[in-house]
């Protein structure tokens, strides 16, 4: 069975005191690996990202490390709201980069009706400076990323249509076609309520592995994979049917969102993936998976 293992019993990014946009969570970030160093793009919000402490805000900030534990961060944003449908924030990023240029998959937050949530899209050249590309679909949807490369020309990206998890195809990134449905919930199980990606699909010998999130009907939520066929990403050749990683932690179990270990991002170094992942959309956490033994049924 395969499960992630913690290289750290502690968060290695948490919320600073002293600057107002970051003081209270720092969660769900995209990672990537690049020239020698990990990059983390993270969530991070001013109020507890929760409805009932007030309307708090989601700004993206950016940490960078040598070591994948101990990371050094900027003082101020890297994205924050420049739209309406982001007036509430930006959330939950994940990145991937295609021949020389990132791509940030990230939910913008209006909330000036119900549902005003939509996937969109943006791109920089050196992690910090980002150019909108706009919303990729307009509907209430989230949970999205790209696959790290285009197949058949095409870019691949996982979306949610609730409560399932689907692929879309574009040709320029703003039209999405032939959605299909893919990830299903599964009911009385850990991912009977909602289930959506983690980070991009990781190419394996194997095909493409795919970590994502699950929330049962208690909402915890927990981290599973999957295998897809490499060339045809629409089917599914192995499923786990128990977890990878769940809340067990103090960090994990007790915060803002009890129960929850959420990931957006993952890099990896030779044969091992480290994950990031938030705890109780409070902190942020890392465990490995050994790549070389990962064995699918």
């Amino acid at each position: 069975m395969i499960k992630l293992e913690r290289l750290s019993h502690k968060p290695v990014l948490g919320p600073k005191k002293e600057d107002y946009w970051q003081r209270s969570a720092v969660f769900n970030a995209a990672a990537i690996y690049y020239r020698g160093l990990i990059h983390l793009l993270y969530r991070a919000t001013d109020l507890p990202p929760h409805e009932k402490y007030g309307p708090y805000i989601s700004r993206i900030g950016y940490a960078v490390s040598t070591d994948g534990i101990n990371f050094y961060r900027f003082d101020k944003p890297v994205m924050e709201a420049v739209c309406d449908q982001e007036r509430r924030g930006i959330e939950d990023p994940r990145i991937v980069r295609i021949d020389d240029t990132f791509y940030m998959t990230y939910t913008g937050f209006g909330n000036r009706f119900e549902g005003d949530y939509r996937i969109m899209i943006a791109r920089s050249r050196n992690l910090i400076t980002w150019e909108r590309i706009g919303v990729a679909l307009d509907e209430p949807n989230k949970d999205a990323t790209l696959f790290p490369q285009k197949i058949k020309g095409r870019y691949v990206m996982f979306h949610r249509r609730y409560p399932n998890m689907w692929l879309a195809f574009s040709e320029d990134l703003v039209n999405w076609t032939d959605h299909v449905e893919l990830v299903k919930i599964r009911p009385n199980t850990w991912e009977s309520s909602r289930v959506g990606v983690a980070g991009p699909p990781i190419e394996h010998k194997y095909g493409y592995i795919v970590i994502y999130h699950a929330a049962d009907h208690k909402n915890v939520y927990r981290l599973g994979i999957l295998l897809l066929d490499k060339k045809d990403p629409t089917k599914i050749l192995s499923r786990q049917s128990e977890p990878i990683l769940e809340p067990e932690l103090d960090w994990e179990v007790n915060g803002y969102i009890p129960n929850v270990v959420f990931s957006c991002g993952h890099v990896r170094l030779g044969d091992d993936l480290l994950v990031y992942y938030g705890g109780a959309d409070t902190v942020i956490g890392v465990a490995k998976l050994d790549l070389k033994n990962v064995k699918f049924d």
